[in-house]
């Protein structure tokens, strides 16, 4: 079998699980980064191809305490049901959905893949790691109320979004999310879209189950307080990756890899560049870190059962989009509101404050510095953010919950997110907004760049990256069969095939012990929305 550009994958080099060379070990795969994406990357592997030998190299004791930990996300299922940035206002009036319907899309694929690895006994006590929530869109203000209700119409046309309802009257709102309207002016216009089968997600969980189930593979090999030094292209066409260990004083090891993927959160930036590839060049980083306000009280978190979605203000990241969610941390319900933006020049909640500065090149520090100049509206966002009081926090907290009282809420520092930034030709530095794959021409080597939407899509972003760096081994009838086993909906448009939408979800529904209603029959609403004071 082989790699894209015709590399052999699989032969010579591997000879027994761990097989050494001198004191080099030869492997087939090596993932960088002990969060959900190499978590996700190595149980795909396992299942499709379990005589692979697979070394994981995690930097921190643990895995998932960057990123994926439950206490450094919103913990947010994305599918768009709320997120009212991934569609966009059109010249015209309208309202863009394309984006809303393919992180759907996505979202169906996780919720299939989670599904199948409860069955396969890899993840257990679904509860532990995934709940229903509603998810809600909710905006104030004439012009607000009326693009949210022009995204519902556009929405409800599409099967993936059956079942979402709409209403401008507050008593309505009010029945949905107390806790949002008690105490609002409600001579103000207000809108919220209700989306009954949204999630609440423990990514933490998700990685640690699935790391777990992998360590018990005999070719599957974890190397925490490791962390990876450099990445050098032997002649071969296979990579050396350089190890430390960072609990022994920093002794060195190598390992030759067939195939290495960088699914290091925002230390992946770097690592790509070391690996001295021309399709790094074009890449740069802004780190963005992020706070959020936060409440474990029983009687406030009794009032609200849903994650609901505001608007962002012009110009911020996608991660900026304030939201108030029920969370379930750990075992421990909670409510969230945030994020409020902080900047540190670490590219990792427990990363290094020369992160930003080793990261900038003579090939992208012009870009970077363009987009700076091409992007005032998020410089100034950014400001103001920083400037942001305490009490000017607590005030943007009242905007979705009006009644809050200051002593019930703590502010916690959650994790680090690395903006990419893309030289484009034509356009220079650009921000890509999303999350972004980048490989090596020949495939043997890939590095996931970004933020939101993350680890909501891993299965589909990981899926995709199989497709690009084992072409051959994908379009295999044994690789089908099996892919076809986990995700039923592999390779289908689930908005063109309702009925396949509808048995998929059911089916997740019941593996992962989603309390969700059944919409498995319920066509798209054609009825007419709820106005309030009609």
């Amino acid at each position: 079998m082989k790699l894209r550009h015709g590399m052999t994958f699989c032969s010579s080099l591997q000879t027994q699980p761990g097989a050494e060379s001198g004191d080099t070990q030869n492997v087939d795969v090596v993932l960088i980064g002990g969060g959900t994406m190499s978590a996700t990357l190595g149980t795909l592997l396992q299942s499709l191809q379990p005589d692979w030998t697979i070394h994981l190299y995690e930097r921190l004791d643990k895995a998932a305490e960057e990123s994926s930990n439950v206490w450094n996300n919103a913990g947010t299922g994305h599918s768009a049901f709320a997120e009212m940035n991934y569609t966009s206002p059109q010249p015209d009036g309208s309202v863009d959905i394309q984006r809303a319907v393919k992180i759907t899309e996505q979202f169906e694929v996780s919720r299939q893949f989670w599904a199948s690895q409860v069955r396969e006994g890899v993840l257990a006590n679904p509860r532990s790691f995934i709940n229903t929530v509603p998810h809600l869109s909710f905006v104030w203000s004439g012009e607000r109320v009326s693009f949210l209700k022009t995204r519902f119409e556009a929405m409800r046309q599409n099967p993936l979004y059956a079942g979402m309802e709409y209403s401008e009257d507050p008593q309505k709102i009010a029945e949905w999310i107390p806790l949002v309207m008690t105490g609002r002016d409600t001579s103000e216009p207000v809108a919220a879209t209700r989306m009954p089968i949204g999630t609440e997600v423990n990514f933490g969980e998700i990685t640690r189950q699935m790391m777990n189930a992998l360590a018990r593979r005999d070719n599957f090999h974890l190397s925490v307080n490791t962390q990876v030094q450099d990445l050098e292209r032997n002649v071969d066409g296979t990579w050396k990756v350089t190890v430390a260990n960072t609990s022994d004083g920093g002794n060195e090891r190598t390992v030759n890899a067939r195939f290495v993927f960088i699914g290091a959160g925002g230390a992946a930036l770097r690592l790509l560049q070391k690996s001295g590839i021309p399709e790094a060049r074009q890449y740069g980083g802004f780190p963005v870190g992020g706070q959020f306000l936060f409440t474990t009280n029983p009687e406030v978190v009794a009032k609200h059962d849903a994650k609901v979605y505001g608007l962002a203000p012009a110009g911020s990241p996608p991660m900026s989009v304030p939201h108030i969610d029920k969370r379930i941390l750990d075992g421990t319900p909670a409510i969230m509101f945030g994020p409020f933006a902080t900047f540190s020049s670490k590219f990792l909640k427990n990363g290094s404050w020369t992160d930003l500065m080793r990261s900038i090149t003579p090939n992208n520090l012009w870009p970077m510095t363009k987009v700076g100049i091409n992007n005032m509206d998020l410089v100034r966002y950014l400001i103001s953010q920083l400037r942001m009081s305490e009490s000017g926090q607590f005030k943007e907290l009242q905007h979705y919950y009006p009644q809050a009282n200051r002593e019930d809420w703590k502010l916690w520092t959650a994790g680090q997110r690395v903006q990419t930034i893309k030289d484009i030709e034509g356009k220079g530095g650009t921000l890509q907004f999303g999350t972004e794959l980048v490989s090596g021409a020949e495939g043997s080597i890939a590095a996931l760049l970004g933020a939101s939407p993350g680890a909501s899509t891993a299965p589909s972003i990981m899926l995709t990256l199989l497709e690009k760096v084992f072409p051959e081994q994908v379009a295999s009838d044994e690789w089908q069969a099996k892919l076809k086993a986990m995700i039923p909906s592999y390779g289908k448009a689930l908005a063109d095939n309702p009925q396949l939408l509808y048995d998929v979800r059911a089916m997740s529904r019941e593996l992962l012990e989603l309390s969700e209603p059944d919409l498995t029959t319920t066509p798209a609403s054609t009825s007419e929305p709820e106005i309030s004071g009609s």
